[in-house]
Formats: structure tokens, C-alpha cells, sequence
């Protein structure tokens, strides 16, 4: 799978992208949420993995532009929130397939983003 992480703590994105990678999987990030439908244009993806807290422009309404363009992309809310049930119906109200805490340990992330993305519908086109 190719993955595209959104995420402007560093740290956090840098560990997500590199734990993807030693999954197998392709994976690339942004630190800047105004970037990422520019960058989608460009480099199609399996699914997208967003942080709901961001400067610039929240997760949640960059899920809205993203859906404006890329209607089935699975996009996995990954956020510091931990389990918030308003956040989370927030999310899925916007467009998100799934929500994972931050605060888990990187196995159960993986395990969470893959069940998410075993459920979500494909993502068979990249533009609407």
C-alpha cells in the first residue's frame, strides 16, 4: 500500500512514515496540511492518515477538500485526542473511514489503520 501521512508534528510523522516503511508499505508525509490536495494531484495513494489538530487548516476541513476531489480515498484520522466520541462522529461526519489514537503503541496502530482500511470501501478512482 502506498500511504501519504499529514501530520505537522514532525516527530510523530517522521515515526508513522518510517513504521509504515518497515511494514512494507510505500509511504510518503507532509508537515504542512495546505500542501496535501496539491500533492494528491500529483501522487496517488491507498489512503491517507490525518491529524484532526493542525495549523493552517484542520483535519477536518481538509477531509472536506480532499473529498471534494478524491471521493474514496480512505482517510484514517490519527490523532492526539485520544478516545473522544464527539471527535470521533465529527471525523466520520466529515468523511473519515476511521479514527486511530496516537496514543497507542505502534502495533496497535498498525493493527487499527489496517482494520480501518480492510473495511473502507476501495479507492478506485483518484478524482471525482
Amino acid at each position: 500500500m502506498n500511504f501519504l501521512v499529514v501530520d505537522d508534528n514532525r516527530l510523530l510523522n517522521r515515526f508513522l512514515t518510517t513504521y509504515l516503511r518497515s511494514k512494507g508499505h510505500s509511504c510518503s508525509s507532509l508537515t504542512d496540511p495546505t500542501k496535501a490536495v496539491s500533492w494528491l494531484d500529483l501522487n496517488p495513494c491507498d489512503a491517507i492518515i490525518l491529524d484532526i489538530g493542525m495549523p493552517k487548516i484542520d483535519g477536518l476541513s481538509l477531509i472536506s477538500m480532499i473529498r471534494e476531489k478524491f471521493a474514496s480515498v480512505p482517510i484514517v484520522m490519527f490523532t492526539g485526542l485520544g478516545y473522544d466520541e464527539e471527535a470521533m462522529q465529527a471525523a466520520r461526519k466529515a468523511g473519515a473511514n476511521g479514527y486511530v489514537s496516537k496514543g497507542l503503541g505502534p502495533s496497535e496502530i498498525y493493527s487499527a489503520l489496517m482494520r480501518v482500511l480492510t473495511q473502507a470501501p476501495k479507492a478506485a478512482d483518484t478524482a471525482a
